[in-house]
């Protein structure tokens, strides 16, 4: 209810700006959006195709700000984030091929942990779900959308990674995760990542989970890279690969999604905590997100977000972390 007020009262800031000056410094456009369900294209170029300049003294901070500050040591208008929510629009990039976490359904809407996510953290912003448009953020692809201004923020199983904050922001971490293993319900012999030596080992453009297992545990393996998930698993399925590596959560989805055919191995090997990536040098916006991310956590909704999606799964659901 704060973080609505405080948007309330942005609005009528930048609102107040832009009538007295026209000659004052321009804020980014709002997205535009229709409904929930809009799907806008995102952009095929990998995030280290293009770079966007960062802000003059810009932090490589991921957020760890003094929890319930909206809007920090900057206004509306130095925020992306906050200059659309003030204006009731905002456009978030989720994952579409994630059971449980991000999916877009046959009918063109989206289901998932960090779709609950995107929407109790806009809600908190003082925007409603019809003021929400949803891009798809393949895992190439998260940092350049960012760089160009084509989201406001990405919940996307986004591991937060001191490279990553070379070029972006991040809030949280709302959740945290672990790698794992998805295999064949029959195979009996990968145990875990040490057993990869010599095996095909697939996993997505633009992560780093295959090649921390070649580097780590099996020197041998042999890596192959798709564009998304679902990829790796239908490669699965016909024995092309034998084995799919990322966060556990993700991998449970998949393995609810075919009851019996796939089984997650269950021996975790890192911790990955997940943060919402928004503009580099966005402190305004990172801290309101951030305390976003606390309300929700204390009003029971991120618990129920996370039984409802990645519960029917089997996976266990864990404590919520600490944010920032």
């Amino acid at each position: 209810m704060r973080l609505r007020r405080m948007a309330t009262t942005l609005a009528a800031g930048v609102a107040a700006a832009l009538a007295l000056s026209a000659c004052g410094s321009d804020s980014t456009p709002a997205a535009t959006t229709t409904a929930p369900a809009t799907t806008a294209p995102a952009s095929s170029s990998a995030a280290a195709s293009s770079e966007a300049p960062t802000s003059a003294g810009s932090e490589t901070s991921s957020g760890g700000s003094e929890t319930g500050s909206a809007t920090g040591s900057a206004s509306a208008g130095d925020s992306k984030v906050l200059t659309d929510a003030a204006a009731g629009t905002l456009t978030i990039g989720i994952k579409f091929d994630q059971p449980g976490l991000g999916l877009l359904q046959p009918d063109g809407s989206y289901a998932g942990f960090d779709v609950e996510v995107a929407k109790g953290v806009a809600k908190e912003l003082g925007v409603e779900e019809s003021g929400i448009t949803f891009v798809e953020a393949k895992s190439a692809e998260r940092e350049g959308l960012i760089e160009r201004g084509e989201v406001d923020f990405i919940v996307a199983t986004y591991s937060i990674t001191d490279t990553r904050k070379e070029k972006v922001n991040f809030a949280g971490p709302y959740f945290i995760a672990h790698q794992d293993l998805l295999v064949k319900a029959d195979n009996t012999d990968i145990t875990g990542p040490e057993a990869m030596g010599g095996k095909i080992l697939c996993s997505v453009t633009g992560s780093t989970s295959a090649q921390k297992v070649k580097d780590t545990y099996a020197a041998d393996v042999a890596l192959q890279e798709f564009g998304t998930y679902s990829e790796c698993v239908e490669n699965l399925r016909t024995g092309v690969v034998e084995a799919v590596t990322t966060d556990d959560v993700i991998l449970a989805g998949f393995a609810a999604q075919s009851p019996g055919e796939f089984k997650v191995v269950g021996n975790g090997f890192s911790d990955e905590n997940y943060g919402i990536g928004l503009a580099k040098g966005d402190t305004a916006g990172t801290e309101a997100i951030n305390a976003a991310i606390e309300a929700m956590i204390a009003d029971g909704s991120w618990a129920k977000a996370l039984e409802d999606t990645v519960g029917p799964s089997g996976y266990t659901i864990p404590e919520p972390p600490t944010v920032g």
